[in-house]
């Protein structure tokens, strides 16, 4: 059975740093090398974007982040969960959004060994990666 750590994150982009370096400890102590690590980083930085941000006006208000770890992979939900996009954006971290977000999901399937959106409850989304050890 896989150990399951879950994050629920307020959708403000600041917090994205905090999820990122959560999931880059978790990776390092479950035995990934650095460069797995980084890549892992990465990747779930541009998922929580995705997510988050990319091809919207506001941001959402609520969005989990799930890591499943397996003796052979780690597993990543990057989920929107939220009841709607209430948090205007100040500011645009992305400089070209929404159009980052295809640039965005390139990036992670190079990254990761696997990727898969889905569509979950209504029009929200879900980005679900797996690193290989």
């Amino acid at each position: 059975m896989a150990d399951c750590i879950k994050f629920t994150v307020t959708g403000k982009p600041e917090y994205i740093k905090v999820v990122r370096m959560g999931i880059a400890a978790l990776a390092s102590n479950a035995g990934f090398d650095v460069e797995a690590v980084d890549d892992i980083k990465l990747a779930v930085d541009e998922a929580c974007k995705a997510i988050t941000c990319h091809g919207f006006n506001s941001w959402t208000n609520m969005y989990e982040v799930t890591c499943e770890l397996h003796e052979d992979k780690m597993v990543i939900f990057v989920t929107d969960v939220g009841n709607g996009r209430d948090l205007k954006k100040e500011y645009r971290p992305c400089k070209n959004c929404p159009q980052d977000g295809d640039l965005a999901m390139v990036l992670i399937k190079t990254l990761m060994d696997q990727v898969e959106i889905k569509t979950v409850y209504d029009e929200q989304k879900s980005i679900v990666m797996v690193k290989n050890k």
